[in-house]
């Protein structure tokens, strides 16, 4: 073969993988080495491409305008500047996964994110990510049926609670889900605010101020997420028709589970356990569904207010609490469904049919309880013969009870929930 020839022959085999390459439905990977230009690089690709970070770092920050896969081997790190966002996807149908991102700047207006998705930047996937000591780790602004997964995120630690940004920020994003994230530090593990038809599943949240917050969002789902020594675990406000399901809430400071103007929802299958506040705050939430939660070591078990109307409460577990229940106001309140009520482990009955049902019906709280709390003052009385004689009379004339909770059908031994959690 002549050389000509071998050269003509190089150059149409050249020129046919090229086509293969480029042919449409087939996505060309476009590798970044370490330093390399990264912009340069997503500019280059076309919709479909995969852009591959080499382990190393690369210099942020980056806008993907185009549906692509970002995507980074072992060790690769994007860093930002310390202003703006490091990622910012304005193209539907990005996937962000394998990357370690860090160096977001602070401006909380903004957004300042490791990873910004914006409106027009719907059905994201952000994936399998390690996210340090950004403003925000993951903002969906606008970014319906986005998906949050599998992602390490890790909040500023220098900042106080109102400066600092939450790991997940969700705002009207419809569709949008968060599964299977680990997020530490800032201030709230998610916050989503006017949206609906989300789903929080499987995360791990420790050292926020709210594991979840919710606002005005509607037709979700939180299932199976875990909180540990946060402020509040659950807070779920303004909100309607939740299913809140199989979460686990552990030494959460002030409240495990919160709600307030929470309409429609049903709230099965929880623990909260250990709180140094309240297991459960209701207030101002109706037609709510409470059924076969534990609420277990906690100074107040149900702290119980402000009108809540039309919830039915049965099947839980009560076990342990300083105070089981705190209920001001004057209307009796009946906490059992269909001859099933809750079962209480201050409760001394005894159930002589063996129908698992106790003989005679519980009040969590008396006289003395109700003047506690309209007069803390009181408390240096609690051992008087005043109070003494109080509670001798109240117990042989049960007129003299005030209005409040009463369980007309407790339970004798706890519903089967939560023993074998953490």
């Amino acid at each position: 073969m002549t050389r000509m020839r071998q050269l003509l022959v190089g150059m149409a085999l050249a020129a046919v993988a090229a086509s293969a390459e480029a042919a449409p439905g087939t996505a060309a990977e476009h590798r970044v080495p370490a330093g390399g230009d990264l912009p340069a690089a997503v500019a280059a690709a076309a919709p479909g491409d995969v852009v591959r970070l080499a382990p190393g770092r690369h210099a942020g920050p980056v806008t993907v305008d185009r549906p692509l896969t970002l995507v980074g081997e072992p060790g690769a790190v994007l860093e930002g500047t310390g202003a703006g966002s490091v990622v910012t996807l304005t193209a539907p149908g990005v996937r962000v996964e394998g990357l370690t991102i860090r160096g977001s700047g602070t401006d909380v207006p903004a957004m300042d994110s490791a990873v910004l998705v914006t409106r027009t930047a719907g059905r994201a996937t952000i994936v399998g990510n390690r996210l340090d000591g950004n403003l925000f780790g993951v903002y969906l602004h606008g970014a319906a049926g986005s998906r949050v997964e599998d992602n390490v995120i890790r909040g500023r630690r220098d900042l106080r609670i109102s400066e600092a940004g939450n790991g997940v920020s969700i705002w009207n994003a419809p569709g949008a889900a968060v599964v299977g994230n680990d997020i530490r530090y800032g201030r709230d593990g998610i916050f989503v605010n006017t949206s609906r038809d989300n789903t929080f599943e499987g995360n791990r949240f420790a050292d926020l101020r709210f594991a979840i917050h919710y606002m005005y969002t509607h037709d979700s789902r939180i299932v199976g997420n875990r909180s540990t020594g946060n402020h509040v675990g659950w807070a779920l406000m303004f909100s309607d028709n939740l299913e809140v399901r199989g979460n686990v809430s552990t030494g959460d400071r002030e409240h495990g589970l919160l709600m307030n103007y929470v309409n429609g929802s049903r709230i099965t299958g929880n623990v909260v356990r250990d709180s140094a506040g309240k297991c459960l705050f209701i207030y101002n939430a109706h037609r709510n569904r409470i059924e076969g939660n534990r609420f277990e070591g906690c100074p107040i078990g149900i702290h119980f207010t402000a009108g809540a109307e039309r919830n039915r409460i049965t099947g839980n577990a009560f076990v342990g609490n300083r105070t089981q229940v705190k209920y001001v106001g004057t209307r009796r309140v009946v906490w059992a469904y269909e001859g099933r009520g809750n079962y209480w482990s201050d409760n001394p009955a005894f159930d002589l049919d063996g129908d698992g049902i106790a003989d005679r019906e519980y009040r969590p709280n008396d006289i003395v309880d109700e003047l506690l709390w309209r007069h803390p003052q009181a408390k240096l009385l609690i051992n008087s013969p005043a109070v003494t004689v109080l509670r001798f009379a109240q117990a042989r004339l049960p007129a003299l009870y005030p209005g409040g909770v009463v369980d007309t059908a407790p339970l004798m031994t706890p519903p089967d929930i939560g023993r074998s959690e953490p």
